[in-house]
């Protein structure tokens, strides 16, 4: 099933910036959950381009920089099609582990630089702060970012992770584009403070692991997960968890068969993907996922969750489902945003 976005369709989030209903996520594209094939990822990346989807989120941590390297490669030629995103601030990789987070201003513009000449280019669409260093007061960190603004290397700032308050206080340095953080049919902490602040201040939202690193997909078996795989790290996949969260699973499967698409049985893919998006119009608030997959026809799966509509029921449902997760989202709370509101 081959999908195309329309190529006129867009989204603003907040400080003007315009990009595809639908993102990528480039770090499925690094050995966190597997090996990959480089040869392929690129493939990956061309086609959601020809897709229509061509905003593209990557980080500086993700494989060391050779994340932001093999999207160089798509960039060289069509740097023009793609509203690009990447972010600064963790040390370390997710596949080895996080040695440290930096937020420091000497560090923002050391990182900065070191992205562009990874990314090959002389600007980023989207520059996110990747998480809060407690070090540091924000306001030095998002000045900081405010300068890269002046100085034509970044075009808007973006945040992950923050609490509502962290937000407040750096919108009122500089115009915060949007906020990343997890939010999924499984992940919904951010609807207590963070989503409602960033409705009211204009900010956009761009939520990562919308299909909740791929267990909402009904497609992963917790327990045959490589010894290297992100996701062991993570209390919701442990035996017992993840055996209990196959009725989450199960809830977006029965919604998922009640649907269509294009002709088809709707996949429950498509359906975590839609639900976000009617979770942003019900909150009041531009929201656009950003899936990641290394397969070509995933992205085109993908993007058969912008022509979903739900009922009433089919909404009280998913919203259900949320009850019955175990197991947090994050090892470490305060890593992310819920464990410092």
């Amino acid at each position: 099933m081959e999908i195309q976005m329309n190529a006129a369709a867009s989204v603003q989030l907040g400080d003007g910036l315009r990009v595809t209903p639908l993102g990528f996520g480039g770090m499925a594209l690094t050995p966190v959950y597997g090996e990959v094939d480089p040869a392929e990822a690129l493939r990956t990346l061309h086609h959601a381009v020809d897709a229509g989807v061509s905003f593209i989120d990557t980080a500086d941590i993700y494989g060391g920089g050779s994340n932001e390297e093999l999207i160089a490669q798509l960039l060289k030629e069509r740097r023009g099609e793609v509203q690009l995103a990447t972010k600064f601030g963790l040390v370390g990789t997710p596949s080895a582990g996080y040695t440290d987070i930096r937020g420091d201003g000497a560090y923002v513009r050391q990182a900065v630089d070191h992205s562009l000449q990874r990314l090959g280019t002389d600007s980023i669409d989207l520059y996110y702060m990747h998480r809060r260093d407690l070090r540091v007061p924000i306001v030095e960190t998002v000045e900081a970012m405010a300068g890269l603004v002046q100085a034509g290397k970044v075009r808007h700032l973006g945040l992950s992770e923050v609490t509502a308050e962290e937000l407040r206080v750096a919108s009122s340095i500089h115009p915060i584009a949007a906020v990343q953080s997890e939010w999924s049919i499984w992940s919904r902490d951010v609807e207590r403070n963070v989503v409602p602040a960033a409705a009211e201040l204009g900010v956009g939202f761009v939520p990562y692991s919308p299909l909740g690193r791929g267990f909402l997909t009904g497609t992963v078996d917790a327990s045959t997960l490589g010894s290297n795989d992100f996701r062991r790290n993570i209390p919701r996949f442990a035996a017992d968890a993840a055996d209990a969260n196959q009725a989450v699973v199960a809830a977006v499967r029965a919604v998922a068969a009640e649907l269509t698409v294009a002709g088809r049985s709707a996949t429950p893919a498509q359906v975590a993907l839609a639900w976000l998006l009617a979770q942003g119009r019900k909150l009041g608030l531009p929201v656009v996922p950003i899936p990641g997959t290394r397969k070509a026809d995933r992205i085109d799966e993908n993007l058969g969750a912008l022509a979903l509509d739900f009922t009433a029921a089919q909404l009280e449902k998913l919203d259900a489902a949320a009850d019955a997760v175990v197991g947090s989202r994050s090892a470490d709370p305060n890593w992310v945003s819920e464990g410092r509101e």
